[in-house]
């Protein structure tokens, strides 16, 4: 029997975790309506808070997209650290 050689190319990636820039200091109020389509911004720089107009591009966020189910007020977050994007969990106290 023949040798064979396996040859396993392991790449490393560097991670970049860029903290988000803090919109708000507390969550949005937004009346949402049932079937919308939403972008809430999770890079902080957007002029439209609490949704996206693209500052986001060249950086490693992207905005978090959201349909409403029902017709009503939601609390979307402000310091773009909850953990249950778009929505306010909290993170900001």
């Amino acid at each position: 029997m023949g040798s064979h050689c396996v040859y396993v190319y392991i790449k490393l990636w560097r991670i970049i975790m860029t903290k988000p820039v803090r919109a708000s200091n507390t969550p949005f109020a937004v009346e949402v309506e049932e079937g919308k389509k939403y972008s809430w911004c999770s890079c902080g720089k957007s002029e439209k808070q609490p949704f996206c107009d693209g500052s986001h591009k060249g950086s490693e966020f992207s905005p978090v997209r959201f349909t409403a189910t029902e017709s009503k007020k939601l609390f979307f977050c402000g310091c773009k650290l909850t953990a249950s994007q778009p929505l306010c969990d909290g993170s900001h106290k």
